[in-house]
């Protein structure tokens, strides 16, 4: 060791360390805590710790990084072949040295602690009608000296056994047709979608074929998640996940725009990181359905304005600044082979955006609510690094983003980590003692039962875990309605600890170890989300003129998982004439109408009608008003309201059951 020190960040978890030049990246990976899977310990024998080392600048950690950052492939990788295939562009992290400061990407195959995707659909009411459909044809032999083509004879089919006249093949299929139509059985079948109002084959197989299937996805900023469904059935054939890759180039996306401003090569980068996520998310689904690539038929993706404008290969940058200019906010359609999507027959449908920074994953998510079906007033509020609000009922929406940033998701907090296995989930703190209990994802006791198990690592708070701390600290008076720690009680408790010029709270005191804490920090991160997201929802109440609502809905990865009660404790939403009782978790709207859009041609055509006559936007980077309910919003629980609230908090918590049904973890 040359006693030369070099940064090794690290992605998607976005931490960083510094290492002696020549340290192994397998070996920084555990000094930070960063688990990369590997069972052959270092030797190169197991294959699972492969990372990738992207080259290029990185604005948001200052680097510029080459192709030298790590050292050359020696003989244990170069000969290596494990059962686990060294992919193209991988490295074996036990045996990549980091020569220069460096970038990793540990892919998700490669981390123990993969993230947690729980996505539930929901399709009440919903009428199967997919804009695409299988029709089987009988098809006569060809004839000496009649002129019919193979395609005439399929056309003519449809006409007679379908009545489906004015029929046409597509152009790329042409190789495909004779096939089809010298089947042995005699017969052939094909996908049929309406295009400019006339029956286009989209799709053919010889002899009978019936696995119609399509995938919806939910491209968030954090994670993209899709759902493999049966066009038939409408069954959910299988759901996965993964983290979106471009949080390495910026977590809120507002970084992104910025990237893609400062670098010339930057929209191409970043169209390119979420395209070949969401190739592998689909072909991940395909195999996990159990059904080719030939059966894939549709697919339907929502998302933000900026990931939307990304994954078209649109420039984001008009977005970066007023007016917020979209390029457009109509659906828009084309073959899933223009996205790089490894599906030849599957045609993608991309849902309506709002307007500003408001998305189509917003108007996936009213289509799945549908407040703007309800006489009575509803709020929906779908939490994630951008949150969306929407209010409103049948006589018309109003709808706003605010710019909550990842902290609600456990990101930039000194002890927040994404929903992993052994993170916290559910926090309760004894008011006259202190004493901390918890619950974490993958156990389902809590933390004081004999059964819990210690052993298992615990890497830190998830977002759920982050709010009932708040919730529970203010209760118990840990912090004060500014969301000061108290440092005066620290004779109280060991729990409160100086902490430079302030205090943190200790949440959890490993055998070895460091300790888990909530710092002044950290309380002032989710104070400052908190206050965005309130402002923006106080915002629309003024805009309908009304002072609460019945109905209150929270959706999204991080929002399907509060407690409604802390929600209204700490004042994230407004608390009502029936508190707690009016807050609802929805699970993944946006991904729910997403699934809607793919199975039914009538709720795309509601959506793209409500979204272009019913909804209003509310520009909040532009309201005066916002700023004044923004300084109000980070007192706790709100400046208008009594910490009575709080107490409201505490009595729900008590009468709730101590241990939450289990929930299964499904680890992408």
């Amino acid at each position: 060791m040359s006693g030369e020190q070099v940064r090794v960040v690290f992605t998607p978890s976005g931490l960083e360390t510094k290492v002696e030049r020549g340290e192994n990246v397998l070996a920084a990976a555990r000094s930070l805590g960063v688990d990369i899977d590997s069972v052959c310990g270092g030797r190169g024998i197991c294959g699972r710790c492969q990372v990738t080392a992207p080259t290029g600048s990185f604005g948001k950690w200052a680097l510029e990084v080459d192709s030298s950052a790590l050292s050359a492939v020696g003989p244990t990788e170069a000969n290596y072949a494990g059962k686990r295939p060294l992919k193209s562009g991988h490295r074996l992290s036990c045996q990549a040295q980091a020569l220069t400061d460096v970038v990793i990407d540990v892919p998700p195959e490669s981390q123990i602690n993969r993230q947690v995707v729980r996505k539930e659909v929901n399709l009440d009411g919903i009428t199967l009608d997919p804009t695409v459909r299988l029709h089987y044809l009988e098809i006569p032999k060809a004839v000496l000296g009649d002129d019919a083509t193979a395609t005439d004879l399929i056309v003519d089919a449809l006409r007679t056994q379908w009545d489906l006249p004015g029929a046409r093949v597509a152009n790329r299929l042409l190789g495909s047709v004779h096939a089809a139509v010298t089947s042995p059985d005699g017969g052939a079948t094909v996908a049929i979608r309406t295009v400019d109002e006339a029956p286009m084959v989209t799709a053919i197989w010889p002899g009978f074929f019936d696995n119609p299937t399509g995938i919806a996805i939910d491209v968030g900023s954090t994670t993209i998640a899709g759902h493999a469904v049966d066009l038939e059935t409408g069954d959910i054939l299988a759901t996965a996940g993964r983290m979106n890759p471009q949080i390495r180039f910026g977590e809120d996306l507002m970084s992104r725009v910025s990237f893609v401003m400062m670098n010339p090569d930057g929209l191409e980068e970043l169209t390119s990181a979420v395209r070949t996520a969401l190739a592998e998310l689909v072909t991940e689904l395909s195999g996990e359905a159990q059904r080719g690539a030939d059966s894939m038929l549709s697919i339907t993706m929502v998302g933000n304005p900026v990931m939307h404008h990304i994954l078209l290969g649109i420039d984001p940058t008009p977005l970066g600044a007023a007016p917020f200019l979209l390029a457009t906010s109509n659906a828009v359609s084309m073959p899933a082979t223009s996205l790089d999507l490894p599906f030849d027959n599957a045609e993608v449908y991309i849902g309506p955006c709002i307007a500003g920074h408001v998305g189509a994953d917003a108007a996936a998510a009213i289509l799945a609510e549908g407040p703007h079906r309800s006489r009575t007033t509803q709020l929906l509020v779908d939490i994630g690094t951008n949150a969306e609000i929407v209010l409103g009922n049948e006589d018309g929406l109003f709808a706003a983003s605010s710019p909550t940033g990842p902290a609600f998701e456990g990101a930039q907090l000194s002890c927040g980590v994404r929903a992993t296995n052994g993170a916290i989930e559910r926090v309760r703190i004894d008011p006259d003692t202190f004493d901390v209990r918890f619950k974490v994802i993958g156990q389902d006791v809590w933390s004081d039962d004999d059964t819990f198990d210690h052993s298992r690592p615990i890497p830190g708070v998830c977002g759920s875990g982050i709010i009932e701390i708040l919730g529970e600290m203010f209760s118990a008076g840990v912090m004060n309605s500014e969301g000061v720690i108290q440092g005066s009680l620290a004779l109280r408790s060991d729990r409160i600890v100086e902490d430079g010029r302030t205090f943190s709270f200790v949440i959890h005191r490993p055998e070895s170890g460091a300790e888990l804490r909530v710092t002044q920090n950290d309380v002032r991160a989710i104070q400052l989300a908190k206050a965005a997201l309130r402002a923006g929802i106080d915002l629309l109440f003024e805009h309908a003129k009304i002072d609460s609502v019945d109905d209150i809905r929270l959706a999204g990865a991080f929002g399907a998982h509060i407690d409604p009660a802390y929600a209204v404790g700490i004042g994230l939403v407004p608390n009502g004439p029936r508190g707690a009782d009016a807050v609802t978790s929805t699970g993944n709207s946006a991904g729910n109408g997403a699934v809607r859009m793919l199975l039914s041609q009538a709720d795309r055509s509601e959506i793209e009608r409500v979204v272009a006559t019913l909804v209003t936007k509310i520009e909040t980077a532009t309201e005066p008003r916002f700023q004044e309910l923004f300084v109000d919003a980070m007192a706790f629980p709100h400046r208008s309201e009594s910490p009575a609230a709080a107490a409201s908090t505490q009595n729900r918590r008590r009468r709730r059951p101590p241990t939450p049904p289990p929930q299964e973890p499904t680890d992408v």
